[in-house]
């Protein structure tokens, strides 16, 4: 029996781009629209008050608005890569394809946040209280558990094929799959206000998550002949 050399890492030239730019792209874009939103209304907020936000920052919700829908352009991008990754490292499950499905799930859920916030910040100057207040709830459900859920499903559906085939960190898998699923269980936080904190635990820890394996996921297997 012999042993040859490893054979040289094949590259793939239709793999897609490097999966540290759609991830670095979306993170930018997250955090800043957070910064920028940080100070809007809240699922509690009076209809006067979200009025008056309104009606004071229609500026900054419209360039929040702007942030948030060209940040689904990148995680769709990011999902369609890391799928072609998985596939290419010998995963033959259907998770990261069901990934790619929660990513698109996400993706029209933040462009219908965005939309319904630019919406409102025009529509501020009615002086409608009701109508602020439709609106800022429609942006706030379609922003919260409208993306962090189906955002769960692609953090779900990379960590557990990693985990099954060590292609990362057991660690780093362990807490993606936990964040993934935390994720999903905010689908309840529209029944009760009580699992609210899930919602920035989804959203951050799987930002945080989707960088990481950007850095650690390998590019592809080596081959030996036996």
């Amino acid at each position: 029996m012999t042993v040859t050399a490893p054979t040289p890492v094949r590259r793939d030239r239709q793999g897609g781009p490097p999966l540290i730019v759609p991830a670095l792209a979306f993170t930018g874009l997250t955090v800043v629209g957070a910064v920028i939103g940080g100070e809007g209304p809240r699922p509690d907020s009076t209809a006067a008050e979200v009025l008056a936000y309104a009606t004071g920052h229609a500026g900054s919700m419209s360039l929040g608005a702007a942030l948030l829908f060209g940040s689904a352009f990148p995680l769709v991008v990011y999902a369609a890569t890391a799928l072609r990754r998985l596939r290419r490292l010998g995963v033959a499950a259907p998770g990261p394809l069901m990934g790619l499905a929660g990513a698109v799930l996400a993706a029209g859920s933040l462009m219908t946040s965005a939309l319904t916030s630019w919406a409102a910040a025009q529509t501020a100057s009615l002086g409608d209280p009701a109508v602020a207040r439709l609106l800022a709830t429609l942006w706030f459900a379609t922003g919260g558990v409208g993306f962090v859920a189906p955002f769960g499903l692609l953090l779900v559906g990379i960590a557990v094929p990693a985990l099954v085939l060590k292609l990362l960190p057991r660690p780093l898998a362990w807490a993606g799959l936990a964040v993934g699923v935390l994720a999903m269980l905010s689908t309840f936080a529209l029944s009760t206000g009580l699992l609210y904190p899930l919602l920035p635990v989804g959203r951050f820890g799987g930002v945080l998550f989707l960088i990481a394996v950007a850095v650690l996921l390998p590019q592809s297997t080596r081959r030996r002949e036996v």
